[in-house]
Parts: structure tokens; C-alpha cells; sequence
């Protein structure tokens, strides 16, 4: 036990005090707290300006125009930087002839939006036609503005048909909604602003990131380590001084002790930046037991498998195509991190839980969504993860004794069962 104390001190040591790593330690809290600032500033900024879009109408009906304008009008007035330019194509004989006039200029880019409306618009199931060419994804946005003031401007008029009062019924129709969140006792309440509801929404996908940049990321320097030993055959004079096993887990342990400080620094300076901005980010003693247990299972249980794939391999270029299915397993969760966060009890979420590769980031996700997981679920996930975490470093240190020391051509799949095989 002392001689892996001994390579996981060096191990630490020797990463922790290269340039890149105290750059990177130094830059954290700059970044985070650069990302969580402008992050709330941009929350609250109006949209910068934009050059004017081009807009046509054919109105089939003959009885909006007056609408249009109208609704145009009090757009353009309130957004003197990003004006909506209207024109009408008006259908006096063949309606046809003026919708292929209107496409025609619309492909030639002379317009931006062509809108048709059609007859019965106003009194039957008669629809909004909006025509675009080649949208950009920069005009989404103004394209939904664009819907909206051409369905207002049919709403107010089947309301003056209907000879309904338009400002009563707003009045009717405005309910203004305060969320307050409460805390433990009476006097602490917070009004929630929209930043706050997004502060919300990213916190668990926080967790699983800080997990997976763990377990990838410091797993990483794990197999360039082992990369870089083999090659300048350093490799071979540490194992005349100690077993393949116990470098195997010394390494392992030094780098997770980066990885821990790493995730610490992380943890500290996001939660410092949300603070400073006033946001709650609701951080249970609970949850950051359950973050620590998962992510040293989770770097155990990828260590492993990086220690076994680095010792068969010769080059960095070598461990590409064998890495590449363990990656496409991690970043499942990344894919599905919102639909988790909205079912953190679902089906899906719950096999996941017990997959072990992406064990460790479901489950910090489902635990830092606040859902009410229940404590069976979390002690059977821990303990397959424990299972898994041992099978694997059993694998892994098979396949390392004979592999890190072989050179030449990459040994085959059937061979690495071979090894396995062996007492």
C-alpha cells in the first residue's frame, strides 16, 4: 500500500504542477464567473439592432390593410432598430398572377417574407400563408414577430366585427403571475426572475458536466501518462521497483486526487459567481455527498478502462478507435440531459441509472433536478457502480501486466481474451 501511496503522490505531483494544469486552475474561476455575468446581463438586454426586413401582404379578404398598418406601425415605433418594412400586393383581378409576382420577388430577394391571407380569414377556417426563400437562422426570431403581428392584426379585426371592446378584453385577459420562491421560514422570500428560472433548469446539467469533465477529461491525462511512460520506456524502470498493479493503481488514485481538486475549484467558483449575482442555486450537504461518491466510482470505474486500453496501445493515435465506443457511451446523457431533467423518473432515466458507464451522470443529474429519487434506487445504483468498479480494475490490471510492456503491433481482441483467461 505504501509504494501506490508513493506513484499516486508522484502521480499528483507531476500533474499538478505542469503549466497547463495551474492555467487552467487559475483560469476556472474567470471563466465561470465571466459565463454566469454576462450570462444575466444578456438575460436582461434588448435585442441589438438589425438592418430592415422586407415584408409583402396579399390580403385576399380586401379587409385588413388598416389592421396592418396599424399593428406595423406600433412594432416599428417601439423597435426603431429592427423595423419591419410593409407592402401590399393587392389582388384586384386574377390572385394567382399576384402570388407568383410575390414568390417571384421573393426568390429574387427583393423581399424577406411574402404573406398571404386568405379569403375567408375572418369568418371560416381561411389560414395565414407565410412564405420564406432560403431562410437565414439569424431571422428566425423576426419571422415569429412577423406571425404574431399579422395574427394580432386578424384577432382586432374579428373583434371590431364582433363589436367587442379590444381594451376591455386585454384587461379580461392580463393575469400578471409573481413566482416566490420560500424559504425555511416566513420572512425569506424570493421573487424568482427569468435568469433565476434558467439558473434552475442548468444546475443539474452543472453536476452531470463537472462529472463527465472528471471522469473524461482527468481519465485523459491517465492514458496520455501511460502513452508517454511506454514510449520513453520509463515504464520499464518503475516496474523493476514495483508491480504492475500497484503502478496501475497509483496512477489511478494521483489522478483522482486532480480530479477532486479540479472539481472542487470548479464547484467553488461557480457557486461564488451565482452568489455574486444574487442567484440561489439550492446546493443540499446531501447532494455534494452523493456528487463525491459517484465521481470517485465514475473515475475508477473510466480510469480503468482508459489504464487497460492505454497499456495495449503504442501512440495516442492507436487509443482513437478504441476510445471511440466508450465515448459515445458518456455523452448519452449528454444528449438527453434536458429530457432527464424533465422526467427525472421516467423509464429512460431510470435504465440509465444502471448503466455503469453513465451511471454517475444520471444520477447526479436526477439528484441535483430536486426530484424525490427514491433510496433504493440510489443504493443499488452505488452498489452496481461498486461491482462494476472491481470487475473492470480486475480486467484492467490483467490486461495491463502483459500489455504495458509489449511493443510493436497492437495485440487483437482475441488475444486481450487470452490474457484474461490467464490465471
Amino acid at each position: 500500500m505504501q509504494r501506490i501511496l508513493k506513484i499516486a503522490r508522484r502521480e499528483f505531483v507531476e500533474t499538478a504542477k505542469t503549466k497547463t494544469f495551474i492555467i487552467g486552475v487559475l483560469m476556472a474561476p474567470v471563466i465561470i464567473g465571466a459565463i454566469i455575468f454576462f450570462t444575466s446581463r444578456i438575460a436582461g438586454d434588448k435585442a441589438g439592432p438589425r438592418p430592415p426586413i422586407q415584408v409583402a401582404v396579399t390580403d385576399l379578404s380586401k379587409q385588413l390593410a388598416e389592421n396592418f398598418e396599424i399593428s406595423f406601425d406600433d412594432y416599428n415605433k417601439g423597435n426603431p432598430n429592427r423595423q419591419f418594412l410593409l407592402q401590399h400586393l393587392d389582388a384586384q383581378q386574377d390572385a394567382n398572377a399576384v402570388q407568383i409576382q410575390g414568390k417571384t420577388r421573393l426568390r429574387n430577394d427583393k423581399l424577406d417574407a411574402y404573406v398571404v391571407l386568405d379569403q375567408d380569414i375572418l369568418e371560416g377556417p381561411g389560414k395565414i400563408r407565410f412564405y420564406t426563400h432560403k431562410p437565414k437562422p439569424t431571422d428566425f426570431d423576426a419571422y415569429l414577430t412577423i406571425e404574431n403581428l399579422f395574427r394580432k392584426a386578424v384577432e382586432n379585426r374579428r373583434y371590431q366585427i364582433e363589436k367587442l371592446d379590444q381594451d376591455l378584453i386585454a384587461k379580461l385577459r392580463y393575469v400578471p403571475i409573481e413566482r416566490v420562491e420560500i424559504g425555511s421560514a416566513d420572512d425569506k422570500e424570493q421573487i424568482q426572475t427569468p435568469i433565476q428560472g434558467i439558473v434552475n433548469m442548468m444546475v443539474p446539467f452543472f453536476f452531470m458536466y463537472l462529472i463527465f469533465l472528471g471522469m473524461v477529461g482527468t481519465g485523459q491525462q491517465m492514458l496520455g501518462s501511460i502513452i508517454e511512460e511506454k514510449g520513453s520506456r520509463i515504464i520499464e524502470v518503475l516496474l523493476s521497483a514495483v508491480s504492475p498493479f500497484q503502478l496501475m493503481a497509483g496512477k489511478i488514485l494521483g489522478l483522482a486526487g486532480i480530479g477532486i481538486t479540479v472539481m472542487a475549484l470548479w464547484f467553488a467558483a461557480a457557486y461564488a459567481a451565482a452568489c455574486w449575482q444574487g442567484l440561489n442555486v439550492g446546493v443540499t450537504p446531501q447532494l455534494m455527498v452523493y456528487f463525491v461518491i459517484y465521481y470517485i466510482l465514475g473515475f475508477l470505474f473510466f480510469s480503468a478502462v482508459l489504464t487497460g486500453i492505454g497499456s495495449v496501445c503504442n501512440t495516442i493515435k492507436e487509443t482513437q478507435s478504441l476510445m471511440m465506443p466508450v465515448m459515445l457511451i458518456s455523452i448519452i446523457p449528454m444528449i438527453a440531459w434536458f429530457k432527464l431533467v424533465q422526467s427525472p423518473n421516467g423509464t429512460m432515466a431510470r435504465v440509465l441509472s444502471f448503466v455503469p458507464p453513465v451511471t454517475p451522470m444520471v444520477m447526479v443529474l436526477r439528484l441535483a433536478s430536486g426530484a424525490d429519487v427514491w433510496f433504493v434506487e440510489i443504493g443499488a445504483s452505488i452498489l452496481l457502480l461498486a461491482v462494476a468498479v472491481l470487475v473492470v480494475t480486475w480486467a484492467a490490471a490483467k490486461i495491463f501486466r502483459t500489455g504495458i510492456l509489449m511493443y510493436g503491433k497492437k495485440p487483437g481482441f482475441f488475444e486481450i481474451l487470452r490474457w484474461l483467461r490467464q490465471s
